[in-house]
């Protein structure tokens, strides 16, 4: 306990350490935001990574679609380094980082609004990140509950404040430049430790040949999965593990989120650099996620998916580790956990400012008070996210639980078409970025509904909100440049500034 004690005591502070020496690169919206776009490719990598990968890959995901897929879920973790990183990086990277430079955007909502000159568009994008990065910061705390009252016995209300109260203090402090530096950290922790925990509990079952002949004899009838499906190499469902694949991978790219870290990075070299990092780093982590949750079902005689729910497979499958590793696992977590939350808290919290709030004022907003207002945001944002977490886990609130499964789903399947059309078409217009808006987010909502209410209106495999997500993203594909193609263009002059730097070096 003394040691699992130390390590947390050590970690936190280097966190508030960090944002306080960062407090000098966060005095104006600039630097708050986007830390003055001079990141380098190192800490743009990791934070990218960090904000890809949180508690809910480690515990909720890992755990749920290594029971459902097996062994074949480590093609989510593949899927997430492939498309979510590499490509993302290479399609994205280059053009996002010159447009928003050249637009002077500093969030995804400002950047749809100055590339169309739209104000309303620009509203429009920034209620949406709004309201559904809310319920997505509050599904960060859920991974932390069974591996505190695990490794601490610390009450999970406890655990929730404190990490958020840090998080909290190191964000404000130092802003966007603290929060990559601490990505920086943070990504370390995860790489090495999901690297000892694969390796401790596979060595727990036997070693990997002993381990993957134990999967190859599970069977379960419920879903039709003959001996040796969880250890095949597309698992017993091969279209909802496509739809999982495509949705946490595809999904990166329209997340405000991710998209704003290509804002903020420096240089064509650090983009390149970048790319390389960014992709290892996913591979490790997501494939080394998915690979541990794929082994789940090893463990089914201490697991009761009935009452415990998927959450609680990755802890029971941790709970037999010695305590230092258990003490790393704690910390890996809560990396995972910390680091996404400060980029969500910072991102939403500037994208009401800058989006919402400043725009809509009749006398535009000085740096300094735009820069005090994002401060005073990121704790109600934090306050909020707490509040629905531990309503969530006191009376086990469904509503809640079924709101968050539709975050990412709405947020990516909104934003993804209508982002990567402006970046690429001129001939992408206003009315097309709303028709998509709207068709996303309704398609969630209703989704939503029906699965609260029984009353469903989609066939049953567009039910699940990975489905659901995963369609709305690749329908935007086809309604954005149908909806282009008999509605008005912007003013060619926003256009052409908006593309005028893009072979520039």
């Amino acid at each position: 306990m003394a040691i699992k004690i130390i390590m947390l005591v050590v970690f936190f502070a280097v966190m508030l350490g960090v944002g306080f020496y960062c407090r000098k690169e966060a005095q104006n919206v600039d630097g708050f935001v986007l830390g003055g776009r001079k990141v380098g490719p190192w800490l743009t990598a990791f934070a990218y990574g960090t904000s890809y990968f949180s508690a809910v890959v480690f515990v909720g995901y890992a755990g749920q679609f290594g029971w459902k897929y097996g062994l074949a879920s480590t093609w989510a973790g593949i899927g997430n380094a492939v498309i979510g990183s590499l490509l993302a990086w290479i399609i994205l990277g280059k053009r996002t980082r010159i447009m928003s430079h050249t637009l002077n955007s500093s969030t995804m909502p400002d950047f749809f609004g100055k590339r169309f000159g739209s104000k309303s568009l620009k509203i429009g994008a920034s209620i949406i990140t709004f309201v559904f990065l809310i319920p997505y910061t509050a599904s960060l705390y859920n991974g932390l509950s069974r591996l505190f009252g695990m490794a601490f016995n610390i009450d999970y209300t406890v655990c929730v404040i404190i990490m958020a109260v840090l998080t909290g203090i190191y964000v404000i402090a130092g802003g966007y430049m603290a929060t990559a530096i601490n990505d920086f950290i943070q990504g370390l922790v995860m790489l090495g430790g999901i690297v000892a925990v694969i390796i401790a509990v596979v060595n727990g079952k036997g070693g990997f040949a002993a381990a993957f002949a134990e999967m190859a004899k599970i069977s379960d009838p419920s879903v039709g999965a003959e001996p040796g499906a969880f250890a095949s190499i597309f698992g017993p469902d091969p279209i909802g593990l496509l739809g999982v694949v495509l949705l946490t991978s595809l999904g990166t790219w329209g997340l405000p989120q991710m998209v704003q870290k290509f804002y903020a990075i420096k240089d064509d070299d650090a983009i390149k650099k970048g790319t390389v990092i960014s992709t290892i780093f996913a591979l490790v982590v997501a494939g080394g996620c998915y690979f541990l949750g794929g082994f789940g079902r090893l463990f089914s005689d201490q697991i009761n998916i009935s009452s415990g729910g998927y959450d609680s497979i990755i802890p029971t499958m941790l709970s037999g580790l010695p305590d230092i590793l258990i003490g790393i696992v704690v910390i890996l977590v809560l990396s995972a956990s910390m680091s996404t939350l400060s980029s969500l808290v910072l991102t939403s919290s500037s994208t009401i400012t800058i989006d919402l709030i400043s725009e809509a004022g009749k006398k535009k907003m000085s740096d300094k008070s735009q820069v005090f207002l994002m401060r005073v945001l990121i704790v109600v944002f934090i306050a909020i996210s707490v509040i629905i977490a531990i309503i969530q886990y006191k009376s086990n609130v469904t509503f809640i639980a079924q709101l968050m499964g539709i975050s990412w789903g709405a947020l990516a399947g909104a934003f993804l078409a209508p982002f990567l059309y402006s970046l690429f078409w001129k001939g992408t217009t206003k009315a097309a970025c709303w028709v998509n808006f709207i068709f996303a987010v309704a398609f969630m909502v209703i989704n939503f509904v029906g699965n609260l209410t029984g009353a469903h209106i989609f066939p049953v495999i567009l039910r699940s909100p990975i489905n659901a997500g995963a369609f709305c993203m690749l329908a935007g594909f086809i309604i954005v440049p149908i909806v282009s193609a008999f509605t008005k263009r912007p003013p060619s002059g926003i256009t052409e500034l908006s593309f005028s730097n893009i072979s520039r070096k």
